[in-house]
Protein backbone atom coordinates (compact mmCIF):
# COMPACT_ATOMS: atom_id res chain seq x y z
CA UNK A 1 0.00 0.00 0.00
CA UNK A 2 1.28 3.54 -0.72
CA UNK A 3 2.43 5.64 2.20
CA UNK A 4 -0.47 7.06 4.16
CA UNK A 5 0.78 10.62 3.72
CA UNK A 6 0.58 10.24 -0.06
CA UNK A 7 -3.00 8.97 0.19
CA UNK A 8 -4.01 11.97 2.29
CA UNK A 9 -2.26 14.38 -0.10
CA UNK A 10 -4.01 12.95 -3.18
CA UNK A 11 -7.43 13.02 -1.51
CA UNK A 12 -6.79 16.62 -0.44
CA UNK A 13 -5.95 17.56 -4.04
CA UNK A 14 -9.15 15.83 -5.17
CA UNK A 15 -11.09 17.86 -2.60
CA UNK A 16 -9.51 21.10 -3.83
CA UNK A 17 -10.45 20.26 -7.41
CA UNK A 18 -14.01 19.50 -6.32
CA UNK A 19 -14.56 22.74 -4.41
CA UNK A 20 -12.88 24.74 -7.19
CA UNK A 21 -15.86 23.91 -9.43
CA UNK A 22 -18.09 26.21 -7.38
CA UNK A 23 -16.02 29.36 -7.94
CA UNK A 24 -15.03 28.48 -11.49
CA UNK A 25 -17.56 30.75 -13.21
CA UNK A 26 -17.81 33.50 -10.58
CA UNK A 27 -15.56 35.91 -12.55
CA UNK A 28 -17.75 35.62 -15.66
CA UNK A 29 -21.13 35.23 -13.98
CA UNK A 30 -22.27 38.82 -14.62
CA UNK A 31 -21.09 38.61 -18.25
CA UNK A 32 -22.74 35.27 -19.05
CA UNK A 33 -25.80 36.80 -20.80
CA UNK A 34 -23.49 38.59 -23.22
CA UNK A 35 -21.05 35.70 -23.64
CA UNK A 36 -23.74 33.08 -24.22
CA UNK A 37 -26.24 35.34 -26.01
CA UNK A 38 -28.98 34.40 -23.54
CA UNK A 39 -31.21 36.05 -20.96
CA UNK A 40 -30.01 36.55 -17.38
CA UNK A 41 -32.67 34.15 -16.13
CA UNK A 42 -31.40 31.43 -18.48
CA UNK A 43 -27.75 31.98 -17.60
CA UNK A 44 -28.61 31.65 -13.89
CA UNK A 45 -28.92 27.93 -14.62
CA UNK A 46 -25.15 27.81 -15.17
CA UNK A 47 -24.85 28.17 -11.38
CA UNK A 48 -28.13 26.56 -10.31
CA UNK A 49 -27.49 23.35 -12.28
CA UNK A 50 -24.19 22.78 -10.47
CA UNK A 51 -25.85 23.32 -7.11
CA UNK A 52 -28.65 20.88 -7.86
CA UNK A 53 -26.31 18.20 -9.18
CA UNK A 54 -24.05 18.52 -6.14
CA UNK A 55 -26.92 18.23 -3.66
CA UNK A 56 -28.49 15.23 -5.40
CA UNK A 57 -25.35 13.28 -6.23
CA UNK A 58 -23.47 13.64 -2.94
CA UNK A 59 -25.61 11.29 -0.76
CA UNK A 60 -26.14 8.92 -3.71
CA UNK A 61 -22.40 8.75 -4.38
CA UNK A 62 -21.81 8.02 -0.70
CA UNK A 63 -24.12 5.03 -0.79
CA UNK A 64 -22.60 3.77 -4.04
CA UNK A 65 -19.17 4.08 -2.43
CA UNK A 66 -20.26 1.98 0.56
CA UNK A 67 -21.61 -0.71 -1.76
CA UNK A 68 -19.19 -0.83 -4.69
CA UNK A 69 -15.99 0.70 -3.39
CA UNK A 70 -15.22 4.30 -2.48
CA UNK A 71 -12.19 4.68 -4.75
CA UNK A 72 -14.17 3.35 -7.70
CA UNK A 73 -16.92 5.93 -7.22
CA UNK A 74 -14.35 8.73 -6.71
CA UNK A 75 -12.86 7.81 -10.10
CA UNK A 76 -16.31 7.78 -11.71
CA UNK A 77 -17.12 11.23 -10.30
CA UNK A 78 -13.79 12.63 -11.53
CA UNK A 79 -14.43 11.18 -14.99
CA UNK A 80 -17.88 12.80 -15.03
CA UNK A 81 -16.28 16.12 -14.05
CA UNK A 82 -13.78 15.86 -16.89
CA UNK A 83 -16.56 15.04 -19.36
CA UNK A 84 -18.59 18.01 -18.15
CA UNK A 85 -15.60 20.34 -18.40
CA UNK A 86 -14.87 19.28 -21.99
CA UNK A 87 -18.54 19.68 -22.98
CA UNK A 88 -18.67 23.19 -21.52
CA UNK A 89 -15.29 24.15 -22.99
CA UNK A 90 -16.29 23.02 -26.49
CA UNK A 91 -19.78 24.53 -26.37
CA UNK A 92 -20.51 27.88 -28.04
CA UNK A 93 -23.98 28.18 -26.50
CA UNK A 94 -25.81 28.03 -23.20
CA UNK A 95 -27.21 24.48 -23.46
CA UNK A 96 -23.79 22.84 -23.59
CA UNK A 97 -22.47 25.01 -20.75
CA UNK A 98 -25.43 24.11 -18.51
CA UNK A 99 -25.00 20.40 -19.30
CA UNK A 100 -21.29 20.66 -18.58
CA UNK A 101 -21.80 22.54 -15.33
CA UNK A 102 -24.36 19.94 -14.22
CA UNK A 103 -21.83 17.18 -14.74
CA UNK A 104 -19.17 19.20 -12.94
CA UNK A 105 -21.44 19.47 -9.90
CA UNK A 106 -21.45 15.70 -9.44
CA UNK A 107 -17.79 15.80 -8.35
CA UNK A 108 -18.78 17.28 -4.97
CA UNK A 109 -19.26 13.73 -3.72
CA UNK A 110 -15.48 13.26 -3.84
CA UNK A 111 -14.96 15.07 -0.51
CA UNK A 112 -17.25 12.96 1.74
CA UNK A 113 -16.03 9.81 -0.03
CA UNK A 114 -12.44 10.86 0.55
CA UNK A 115 -13.17 11.40 4.25
CA UNK A 116 -14.68 7.91 4.42
CA UNK A 117 -11.62 6.40 2.69
CA UNK A 118 -9.42 7.90 5.40
CA UNK A 119 -11.29 5.96 8.07
CA UNK A 120 -10.76 2.76 6.09
CA UNK A 121 -7.03 3.08 5.37
CA UNK A 122 -5.37 5.29 8.00
CA UNK A 123 -4.12 4.44 11.45
CA UNK A 124 -6.55 5.78 14.05
CA UNK A 125 -3.92 8.21 15.37
CA UNK A 126 -3.82 9.98 11.99
CA UNK A 127 -7.48 9.94 11.05
CA UNK A 128 -8.63 13.14 12.80
CA UNK A 129 -5.87 15.35 11.38
CA UNK A 130 -6.41 13.92 7.91
CA UNK A 131 -10.18 14.47 8.12
CA UNK A 132 -9.57 18.08 9.17
CA UNK A 133 -7.34 18.58 6.13
CA UNK A 134 -9.82 17.10 3.65
CA UNK A 135 -12.67 19.06 5.23
CA UNK A 136 -10.64 22.26 4.87
CA UNK A 137 -10.52 21.78 1.11
CA UNK A 138 -14.23 22.72 1.02
CA UNK A 139 -13.21 26.30 1.74
CA UNK A 140 -9.65 26.33 0.43
CA UNK A 141 -10.54 25.24 -3.11
CA UNK A 142 -13.03 28.05 -3.47
CA UNK A 143 -10.79 30.66 -1.82
CA UNK A 144 -7.78 29.80 -4.00
CA UNK A 145 -9.87 29.12 -7.08
CA UNK A 146 -11.49 32.56 -7.17
CA UNK A 147 -8.32 34.60 -7.90
CA UNK A 148 -7.10 31.89 -10.29
CA UNK A 149 -10.39 32.02 -12.21
CA UNK A 150 -10.28 35.82 -12.21
CA UNK A 151 -6.74 35.89 -13.64
CA UNK A 152 -7.61 33.35 -16.34
CA UNK A 153 -10.67 35.28 -17.48
CA UNK A 154 -8.79 38.58 -17.49
CA UNK A 155 -6.02 37.23 -19.70
CA UNK A 156 -7.77 34.74 -22.01
CA UNK A 157 -11.07 33.45 -23.44
CA UNK A 158 -13.66 32.18 -20.97
CA UNK A 159 -13.54 28.69 -22.53
CA UNK A 160 -10.04 28.31 -21.07
CA UNK A 161 -11.60 28.06 -17.60
CA UNK A 162 -13.24 24.79 -18.54
CA UNK A 163 -10.16 23.41 -20.33
CA UNK A 164 -8.18 24.09 -17.15
CA UNK A 165 -10.86 22.27 -15.13
CA UNK A 166 -10.68 19.31 -17.54
CA UNK A 167 -6.89 19.13 -17.27
CA UNK A 168 -7.10 19.33 -13.47
CA UNK A 169 -9.63 16.50 -13.46
CA UNK A 170 -7.41 14.27 -15.60
CA UNK A 171 -4.42 14.86 -13.31
CA UNK A 172 -6.43 14.11 -10.16
CA UNK A 173 -7.95 10.99 -11.77
CA UNK A 174 -4.47 9.66 -12.53
CA UNK A 175 -3.25 10.41 -9.00
CA UNK A 176 -6.22 8.66 -7.37
CA UNK A 177 -5.81 5.64 -9.65
CA UNK A 178 -2.11 5.45 -8.81
CA UNK A 179 -2.03 6.27 -5.08
CA UNK A 180 -5.39 5.56 -3.41
CA UNK A 181 -5.89 1.87 -2.57
CA UNK A 182 -8.96 -0.12 -3.59
CA UNK A 183 -11.69 0.03 -0.95
CA UNK A 184 -11.88 -3.25 0.96
CA UNK A 185 -14.94 -2.58 3.09
CA UNK A 186 -18.24 -3.10 1.29
CA UNK A 187 -21.88 -3.05 2.33
CA UNK A 188 -24.10 -5.85 1.09
CA UNK A 189 -27.60 -5.60 -0.35
CA UNK A 190 -29.17 -4.14 -3.46
CA UNK A 191 -28.98 -0.56 -4.64
CA UNK A 192 -32.20 1.36 -3.95
CA UNK A 193 -33.11 2.76 -7.38
CA UNK A 194 -36.61 3.87 -6.39
CA UNK A 195 -35.28 5.61 -3.29
CA UNK A 196 -32.63 7.32 -5.43
CA UNK A 197 -35.27 8.65 -7.80
CA UNK A 198 -37.45 9.85 -4.91
CA UNK A 199 -34.58 11.64 -3.20
CA UNK A 200 -33.50 13.30 -6.46
CA UNK A 201 -37.01 14.53 -7.31
CA UNK A 202 -37.68 15.80 -3.80
CA UNK A 203 -34.35 17.60 -3.46
CA UNK A 204 -34.58 19.18 -6.89
CA UNK A 205 -38.04 20.51 -6.06
CA UNK A 206 -37.01 22.03 -2.73
CA UNK A 207 -33.71 23.45 -4.00
CA UNK A 208 -35.34 24.93 -7.08
CA UNK A 209 -37.83 26.74 -4.87
CA UNK A 210 -35.07 28.03 -2.61
CA UNK A 211 -32.56 28.98 -5.30
CA UNK A 212 -34.98 30.55 -7.80
CA UNK A 213 -37.47 32.10 -5.39
CA UNK A 214 -36.02 35.59 -5.81
CA UNK A 215 -36.45 35.55 -9.58
CA UNK A 216 -39.70 33.61 -9.87
CA UNK A 217 -41.37 35.22 -6.85
CA UNK A 218 -41.73 33.45 -3.52
CA UNK A 219 -45.51 33.21 -3.84
CA UNK A 220 -45.48 32.26 -7.54
CA UNK A 221 -47.15 28.99 -8.61
CA UNK A 222 -43.81 27.62 -9.84
CA UNK A 223 -42.04 28.16 -6.52
CA UNK A 224 -44.96 26.85 -4.48
CA UNK A 225 -45.30 23.79 -6.71
CA UNK A 226 -41.59 23.01 -6.51
CA UNK A 227 -41.31 23.67 -2.76
CA UNK A 228 -44.49 21.98 -1.55
CA UNK A 229 -44.19 19.19 -4.10
CA UNK A 230 -40.56 18.55 -3.18
CA UNK A 231 -41.36 18.38 0.54
CA UNK A 232 -44.26 16.01 -0.14
CA UNK A 233 -42.03 13.73 -2.21
CA UNK A 234 -39.36 13.74 0.51
CA UNK A 235 -41.93 12.78 3.15
CA UNK A 236 -43.12 9.84 1.04
CA UNK A 237 -39.48 8.98 0.34
CA UNK A 238 -38.71 8.89 4.08
CA UNK A 239 -41.70 6.63 4.74
CA UNK A 240 -40.51 4.30 1.99
CA UNK A 241 -36.88 4.27 3.17
CA UNK A 242 -37.92 3.15 6.65
CA UNK A 243 -39.79 0.14 5.26
CA UNK A 244 -37.31 -1.51 2.90
CA UNK A 245 -34.43 -3.85 3.72
CA UNK A 246 -31.71 -2.00 1.79
CA UNK A 247 -32.49 1.73 1.84
CA UNK A 248 -30.45 4.35 0.02
CA UNK A 249 -29.96 6.07 3.39
CA UNK A 250 -30.56 4.39 6.73
CA UNK A 251 -32.74 7.05 8.31
CA UNK A 252 -32.61 5.28 11.68
CA UNK A 253 -28.88 5.89 11.75
CA UNK A 254 -29.41 9.47 10.51
CA UNK A 255 -31.98 10.02 13.31
CA UNK A 256 -29.53 9.22 16.09
CA UNK A 257 -29.16 12.28 18.23
CA UNK A 258 -25.47 13.05 17.54
CA UNK A 259 -25.92 12.52 13.78
CA UNK A 260 -29.15 14.51 13.56
CA UNK A 261 -27.84 17.43 15.60
CA UNK A 262 -24.57 17.49 13.67
CA UNK A 263 -26.50 17.63 10.41
CA UNK A 264 -28.70 20.44 11.71
CA UNK A 265 -25.58 22.35 12.78
CA UNK A 266 -24.23 21.76 9.27
CA UNK A 267 -27.13 23.73 7.79
CA UNK A 268 -26.34 26.70 10.03
CA UNK A 269 -22.59 26.49 9.31
CA UNK A 270 -23.26 26.27 5.58
CA UNK A 271 -25.52 29.33 5.76
CA UNK A 272 -22.97 31.30 7.75
CA UNK A 273 -20.12 30.42 5.38
CA UNK A 274 -22.01 31.20 2.18
CA UNK A 275 -23.39 34.45 3.58
CA UNK A 276 -19.78 35.65 3.87
CA UNK A 277 -18.98 34.35 0.37
CA UNK A 278 -21.85 36.40 -1.06
CA UNK A 279 -21.57 39.60 0.98
CA UNK A 280 -17.86 40.31 1.42
CA UNK A 281 -16.92 40.18 -2.29
CA UNK A 282 -19.89 42.40 -3.23
CA UNK A 283 -18.96 44.95 -0.58
CA UNK A 284 -15.33 44.94 -1.73
CA UNK A 285 -16.21 45.32 -5.43
CA UNK A 286 -19.00 47.88 -4.98
CA UNK A 287 -17.93 51.35 -6.26
CA UNK A 288 -16.67 53.69 -3.57
CA UNK A 289 -19.38 56.20 -4.46
CA UNK A 290 -22.02 53.63 -3.55
CA UNK A 291 -20.46 52.83 -0.18
CA UNK A 292 -18.13 50.02 -1.22
CA UNK A 293 -14.37 49.80 -1.72
CA UNK A 294 -14.20 49.74 -5.52
CA UNK A 295 -11.75 46.82 -5.76
CA UNK A 296 -11.29 44.72 -8.87
CA UNK A 297 -12.42 41.09 -8.84
CA UNK A 298 -8.81 39.89 -8.49
CA UNK A 299 -8.09 42.30 -5.63
CA UNK A 300 -11.35 41.42 -3.87
CA UNK A 301 -10.65 37.70 -4.20
CA UNK A 302 -7.21 38.22 -2.63
CA UNK A 303 -8.88 39.87 0.39
CA UNK A 304 -11.28 36.93 0.71
CA UNK A 305 -8.61 34.28 0.10
CA UNK A 306 -7.14 34.24 3.66
CA UNK A 307 -10.26 32.45 4.89
CA UNK A 308 -9.29 29.40 2.87
CA UNK A 309 -5.61 29.67 3.78
CA UNK A 310 -6.49 29.75 7.49
CA UNK A 311 -8.59 26.60 7.06
CA UNK A 312 -5.65 24.81 5.46
CA UNK A 313 -3.09 25.94 8.06
CA UNK A 314 -5.51 25.17 10.87
CA UNK A 315 -6.29 21.59 9.77
CA UNK A 316 -3.41 19.76 11.54
CA UNK A 317 -4.12 21.69 14.73
CA UNK A 318 -7.86 20.93 14.39
CA UNK A 319 -7.18 17.20 14.23
CA UNK A 320 -4.94 17.28 17.29
CA UNK A 321 -7.42 19.44 19.20
CA UNK A 322 -10.25 17.04 18.35
CA UNK A 323 -8.27 14.10 19.73
CA UNK A 324 -7.56 16.08 22.91
CA UNK A 325 -10.89 17.74 23.71
CA UNK A 326 -13.28 15.98 21.31
CA UNK A 327 -14.95 17.14 18.09
CA UNK A 328 -17.99 18.55 19.91
CA UNK A 329 -15.92 21.27 21.57
CA UNK A 330 -14.23 21.91 18.22
CA UNK A 331 -17.65 22.52 16.65
CA UNK A 332 -18.62 24.84 19.51
CA UNK A 333 -15.38 26.81 19.09
CA UNK A 334 -16.03 27.13 15.38
CA UNK A 335 -19.50 28.54 16.02
CA UNK A 336 -18.12 30.99 18.60
CA UNK A 337 -15.52 32.21 16.10
CA UNK A 338 -18.27 32.87 13.54
CA UNK A 339 -20.43 34.72 16.08
CA UNK A 340 -17.48 36.95 17.04
CA UNK A 341 -16.59 37.56 13.38
CA UNK A 342 -20.08 38.67 12.36
CA UNK A 343 -20.41 40.82 15.48
CA UNK A 344 -17.09 42.48 14.56
CA UNK A 345 -18.27 43.06 10.99
CA UNK A 346 -21.53 44.62 12.16
CA UNK A 347 -19.47 47.18 14.10
CA UNK A 348 -16.42 47.55 11.84
CA UNK A 349 -16.70 47.28 8.06
CA UNK A 350 -15.40 50.63 6.85
CA UNK A 351 -11.84 49.62 5.92
CA UNK A 352 -10.45 46.88 3.68
CA UNK A 353 -8.23 45.58 6.50
CA UNK A 354 -11.33 45.05 8.62
CA UNK A 355 -12.90 42.87 5.91
CA UNK A 356 -9.59 41.01 5.62
CA UNK A 357 -9.60 40.41 9.39
CA UNK A 358 -13.21 39.23 9.23
CA UNK A 359 -12.31 36.68 6.56
CA UNK A 360 -9.55 35.33 8.79
CA UNK A 361 -12.21 34.91 11.48
CA UNK A 362 -14.43 33.08 9.01
CA UNK A 363 -11.50 30.79 8.26
CA UNK A 364 -11.15 29.90 11.94
CA UNK A 365 -14.87 29.30 12.38
CA UNK A 366 -15.41 27.20 9.27
CA UNK A 367 -12.04 25.47 9.68
CA UNK A 368 -12.97 24.21 13.15
CA UNK A 369 -16.60 23.53 12.29
CA UNK A 370 -16.05 21.67 9.01
CA UNK A 371 -13.28 19.59 10.60
CA UNK A 372 -15.50 18.59 13.52
CA UNK A 373 -18.63 17.57 11.60
CA UNK A 374 -17.31 14.47 9.78
CA UNK A 375 -15.51 13.39 12.98
CA UNK A 376 -18.80 13.55 14.88
CA UNK A 377 -20.57 11.64 12.11
CA UNK A 378 -18.00 8.85 11.90
CA UNK A 379 -17.94 8.42 15.67
CA UNK A 380 -21.68 7.83 15.54
CA UNK A 381 -22.28 5.50 12.58
CA UNK A 382 -21.07 1.99 11.72
CA UNK A 383 -18.07 1.81 9.39
CA UNK A 384 -20.25 0.31 6.65
CA UNK A 385 -22.35 3.51 6.65
CA UNK A 386 -19.60 6.15 6.54
CA UNK A 387 -19.91 6.98 2.85
CA UNK A 388 -23.68 7.49 2.89
CA UNK A 389 -23.62 9.31 6.24
CA UNK A 390 -20.89 11.73 5.19
CA UNK A 391 -22.74 12.27 1.93
CA UNK A 392 -25.89 13.13 3.87
CA UNK A 393 -23.93 15.57 6.03
CA UNK A 394 -22.58 17.22 2.88
CA UNK A 395 -26.16 17.47 1.62
CA UNK A 396 -27.20 19.36 4.78
CA UNK A 397 -24.31 21.76 4.26
CA UNK A 398 -25.57 22.29 0.70
CA UNK A 399 -29.03 23.08 2.04
CA UNK A 400 -27.45 25.75 4.22
CA UNK A 401 -25.47 27.31 1.38
CA UNK A 402 -28.48 27.19 -0.98
CA UNK A 403 -30.68 28.89 1.59
CA UNK A 404 -28.02 31.53 2.22
CA UNK A 405 -27.70 32.27 -1.49
CA UNK A 406 -31.46 32.80 -1.77
CA UNK A 407 -32.07 34.67 1.49
CA UNK A 408 -29.01 36.93 1.34
CA UNK A 409 -29.67 37.58 -2.35
CA UNK A 410 -33.22 38.66 -1.49
CA UNK A 411 -31.95 40.92 1.30
CA UNK A 412 -29.36 42.60 -0.93
CA UNK A 413 -32.03 43.19 -3.57
CA UNK A 414 -34.64 44.45 -1.09
CA UNK A 415 -32.35 47.10 0.40
CA UNK A 416 -30.90 48.25 -2.92
CA UNK A 417 -30.19 51.90 -3.61
CA UNK A 418 -29.82 53.72 -6.93
CA UNK A 419 -26.27 54.45 -8.06
CA UNK A 420 -25.84 56.12 -11.44
CA UNK A 421 -29.09 54.57 -12.65
CA UNK A 422 -28.23 51.07 -11.44
CA UNK A 423 -29.64 49.40 -8.30
CA UNK A 424 -26.84 48.31 -5.96
CA UNK A 425 -26.91 46.97 -2.37
CA UNK A 426 -27.03 49.77 0.18
CA UNK A 427 -25.47 49.92 3.68
CA UNK A 428 -28.65 48.51 5.25
CA UNK A 429 -28.45 45.50 2.93
CA UNK A 430 -24.97 44.61 4.11
CA UNK A 431 -25.84 45.17 7.77
CA UNK A 432 -28.89 42.91 7.48
CA UNK A 433 -26.81 40.24 5.73
CA UNK A 434 -24.14 40.34 8.44
CA UNK A 435 -26.88 39.99 11.02
CA UNK A 436 -28.30 36.93 9.25
CA UNK A 437 -24.87 35.32 9.11
CA UNK A 438 -24.44 35.98 12.82
CA UNK A 439 -27.86 34.55 13.67
CA UNK A 440 -26.99 31.38 11.75
CA UNK A 441 -23.75 31.15 13.75
CA UNK A 442 -25.69 31.50 17.02
CA UNK A 443 -28.03 28.70 15.90
CA UNK A 444 -25.01 26.51 15.12
CA UNK A 445 -23.60 27.25 18.58
CA UNK A 446 -26.82 26.35 20.38
CA UNK A 447 -27.33 23.13 18.40
CA UNK A 448 -23.70 22.10 18.97
CA UNK A 449 -24.13 22.42 22.74
CA UNK A 450 -26.76 19.65 22.70
CA UNK A 451 -24.66 17.11 20.79
CA UNK A 452 -23.77 14.20 23.13
CA UNK A 453 -20.11 14.12 24.09
CA UNK A 454 -19.74 10.34 24.08
CA UNK A 455 -21.39 8.00 21.61
CA UNK A 456 -20.47 4.73 19.94
CA UNK A 457 -21.78 3.41 16.62
CA UNK A 458 -23.70 0.19 16.36
CA UNK A 459 -23.25 -2.05 13.34
CA UNK A 460 -26.55 -2.46 11.56
CA UNK A 461 -25.55 -4.04 8.27
CA UNK A 462 -23.14 -6.85 7.56
CA UNK A 463 -20.01 -5.79 5.74
CA UNK A 464 -18.15 -7.86 3.19
CA UNK A 465 -14.42 -7.77 2.66
CA UNK A 466 -12.78 -8.59 -0.61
Amino acid sequence: MPRQGAIVAVLAIAGLASSFMFTLVVPIQSKLPELLNASREDTAWVVTSTLLAAAVMTPIAGRLGDMYGKRRIVLVLLAVMVAGSVIAAASPGIVGVIVGRTLQGAVTGVIPLGISILRDVLHEDRVDAAIALISATLGVGGALGLPISALITERSDWHVLFWVAAALGVIVFALVLWIVPVSALRTGGRFDYLGTAGLAIGLIGVLLAVSRGNEWGWASPAVLACGVGGIAVLLVWGWYELRIADPLLDLRVAARRPVLLTNLASIAFGFSLFASNVVYPQLLELPAGAGGFGLSLVAASLVVMPAGLVMMVLSPFSGQLARTVGPKLLLVLGAIALVITYAFTLLFASEVWQILLANIGIGFGIGFGYAAMPMLIMRSVPQSETGASNGLNALFRSLGTSTAAAVVGAVLASYAIDFEGTPVPGPAAFQASFLLGGVAAVVAFVVALFIPRRHAPEERHPSLRE
